[in-house]
């Protein structure tokens, strides 16, 4: 069976929203939501200037004429999808009936994180863990990790130089367990 990810569709330009209500009643009329799961269509604030000089804020999207699907590719969601109003095909679709190739965990992160619904991983070492520092003032040494805060994102590490401990607070991805 297919594997759930996230996929890009297009759409008409500045149709981005009435492409994803047609998306979301097509799952419901088709009975499709076990196998479409979520649709986004991210929104920012941006926020501009005026002729006359005052700030304003408006809302943007930074990818006019894309809708994102987290969904299994099956051959009767590819077709409701692709078949749906205002969507014009799947990005990374080669035409001809051929499925569209998925995003990847990387690409998804950052757009997640601005729609608000990134879910961070906890860190996989626990205190006692060997680890060497990958970036940073302390890149290469090696060291112990003394504490994990996965709500912050951070591991204090004890890194041993002149024969005493000298503990660092790094990000998840400034460290690799050994």
């Amino acid at each position: 069976m297919n594997e759930r990810a996230w996929y890009v569709v297009q759409t008409y330009s500045g149709c981005e929203n009435a492409a994803k209500k047609n998306i979301e009643r097509r799952i419901e009329s088709m009975d499709m939501g076990n196998l479409v799961f979520r649709v986004l269509v991210p929104e920012e604030k941006v926020v501009e200037k005026k002729k006359n000089g005052e700030l304003h804020e408006v809302i943007v999207k930074p990818y006019p004429g894309y809708v994102f699907i987290d969904m299994v590719v099956t051959d009767e969601s590819w077709f409701m999808v692709r078949n749906t109003p205002m969507v014009t095909g799947f990005l990374g679709s080669s035409g001809g009936g051929a499925k569209p190739v998925p995003l990847t965990e990387e690409e998804m992160a950052p757009l997640l994180k601005m729609c608000g619904l990134a879910t961070e991983k906890a860190f996989e070492g626990k205190i006692g863990d060997k680890v060497i520092i990958t970036a940073g003032t302390f890149a290469q040494q090696e060291g112990i990790i003394d504490a994990i805060d996965n709500q912050k994102g951070i591991v204090k590490v004890l890194i041993y130089a002149f024969g005493r401990a000298t503990p660092a607070e790094l990000s998840f991805n400034e460290v690799k367990i050994l």
